[in-house]
């Protein structure tokens, strides 16, 4: 089992920055991705972006550009820099870890409010 932790979350203005983290904790065998992914009130949810153990990254095109994800592999956390934010990027934003070969673990959420 993985247990993933998010925080960092909250209101953020319009052309702000917020950085959200992801603390990984358990059993990280065969963890070889991580991401973010967001649902806004009736939407499905998305990836936002995603980090491979080899540093290797994917982001939604809604993001690239704003967002950087990256690792502390030391600590086992992920993070997510959110800058030049926009309304649409309010969500509820998820921490993943994905095993081999096809099992993945959520973090409960946390809440990103964009607005003046």
């Amino acid at each position: 089992q993985v247990q993933l932790v998010e925080s960092g979350g909250g209101l953020v203005q319009p052309g702000g920055s917020l950085r959200l983290s992801c603390a990984a904790s358990g059993n990280m065998f065969s963890i070889y991705a991580m991401g973010w992914y967001r649902q806004s009130p009736g939407k499905q949810r998305e990836l936002v972006a995603t980090i491979a153990n080899s540093g290797s990254t994917n982001y939604a095109d809604s993001v690239k550009g704003r967002f950087t994800i990256s690792r502390d592999n030391a600590k086992n956390t992920v993070y997510l820099q959110m800058n030049s934010a926009k309304p649409e990027d309010a969500a509820v934003y998820y921490c993943r870890a994905d095993r081999f070969p096809n099992d993945y673990y959520w973090g409960q959420g946390t809440q990103v409010t964009v607005s003046s």
